[in-house]
């Protein structure tokens, strides 16, 4: 079965949008566009339940019950319980917040940490900023060719037992390559470490199966998942009561509040529920009515989705790794990788990116916040690298349009 490019499309305002028109969206690794049903709430929110929720009265009441369905929804669909699910401003700010419960956690001990230096800079400097409290920080390093994370290079790493937490990507913002999640976090396990996984670029092209993946944190952020501006975090029990409260002490025993120290945005929690509606959505289009889980419906349209990315992106990586004017980044095989595509020219991106535009395609040039992988790639941070990056609502017309632009431009 593919996916209804049409009906998805159907399902995104933006796509009527006249200010749009006649442009084609490759920015989506920097936010997605929203869908319709987020939209929606977010208006009736802001319309009908404006006030301060979870009091006696109705207004108050209806905001409460639809906060709550949210995270309750999100959860069910991701396999875990409802109060593993937390919001927050954005993932940035959920991965300081928890920087500082682990700091607090591991102060005075004979610990370490290890990251990566294929993250994007929230899921790599907050942790390496633990350094200052004595706790020891273990660099898992990238091919400097390829940008591969091998997870043979995290065996040696984790052989002491001092290791406590390893923070990894699901997948680079620039690598693109998807790793192995289950198997490292399997790993870390054994060697008595939890994991904390960026699922930040990973996400929009399928929301994550928590159990199979194993996971004991994952976070991701929703206005790259169509959704409005918040991050989630999923932090499963046993870290959760393991981690010292952040928040007021009176939240303390509540999972989900243990790590959210400021109020939430209360009309985008609610908003979130129509990620959820969205999701739902388009099971039953593809498969009717049919009985299943919210994880199993999650689950077909994770690969509806990646199937209409890979069908996609293999003509790009095709078209570029045949060009020896530019360094394709990452993987030439679509099925390893999601379609986040950064390139290295022989000159600086932006420009390039600006380029495109007036060809009609919506690009980004620079480093993306990712700057310990491109430096270790040899990329030069002043010149960047050009990224193209799609989703499930893309259609092959658009890509074919973006292989004709930058054939143009390049």
């Amino acid at each position: 079965m593919q996916l209804d490019v049409e009906y998805v499309r159907s399902q995104f305002p933006a796509f009527a949008s006249p200010a749009l028109a006649g442009q084609a969206f490759f920015e989506n690794a920097g936010g997605s566009y929203t869908c319709k049903p987020v939209i929606d709430r977010l208006t009736r929110f802001y319309h009908d339940r404006k006030v301060q929720p979870y009091a006696p009265y109705l207004a108050s009441q209806l905001g409460g019950a639809e906060m709550d369905e949210a995270r309750a929804r999100l959860a069910a669909l991701m396999g875990v319980e409802r109060d593993e699910l937390s919001f927050g401003p954005s993932t940035s700010a959920n991965t300081f917040v928890l920087a500082n419960a682990v700091r607090q956690w591991l102060r005075g001990k004979k610990a370490a940490i290890v990251v990566t230096n294929q993250d994007h800079e929230a899921n790599s400097g907050v942790w390496r900023r633990l350094a200052d409290e004595g706790i020891e920080v273990r660099e898992w390093r990238i091919d400097p060719e390829t940008g591969h994370l091998d997870p043979r290079d995290l065996a040696p790493l984790l052989e002491d037992g001092k290791v406590k937490l390893v923070c990894f990507p699901h997948c680079s913002n620039v690598v693109a390559e998807i790793n192995p999640v289950a198997e490292i976090c399997a790993m870390a396990r054994s060697a008595g470490a939890f994991t904390c996984v960026d699922g930040v670029s990973y996400a929009p092209h399928g929301f994550p199966d928590i159990p199979a993946l194993g996971a004991d944190v994952y976070l991701f952020s929703a206005y790259k998942t169509y959704g409005p501006h918040q991050g989630i975090m999923v932090l499963r029990r046993k870290i959760g009561a393991a981690l010292p409260n952040q928040a007021h002490f009176f939240n303390g025993e509540v999972l989900y509040k243990r790590f959210t120290p400021a109020g939430p945005d209360h009309a985008q929690v609610a908003a979130c529920a129509g990620m959820a509606d969205y999701i739902d959505g388009l099971y039953t289009h593809h498969h009717g009515a049919a009985h299943a889980t919210p994880l199993e419906r999650n689950n077909a349209v994770h690969d509806l989705m990646r199937g209409h990315e890979v069908r996609l992106l293999q003509p790009l990586l095709d078209y570029l790794a045949a060009r020896n004017d530019l360094r394709l980044i990452g993987p030439r095989r679509a099925e390893g990788r999601a379609p986040t595509v950064a390139v290295q020219l022989d000159r600086a991106a932006e420009p390039v990116a600006a380029e495109l535009s007036s060809h009609g395609i919506m690009a980004g040039g620079g480093d993306f916040y990712a700057v310990r992988p491109l430096e270790a790639l040899g990329v030069d941070r002043a010149r960047g690298v050009l990224r193209l990056s799609f989703v499930h609502y893309t259609s092959v017309a658009e890509v074919t349009g973006l292989i004709g632009a930058l054939d143009r431009v390049l």
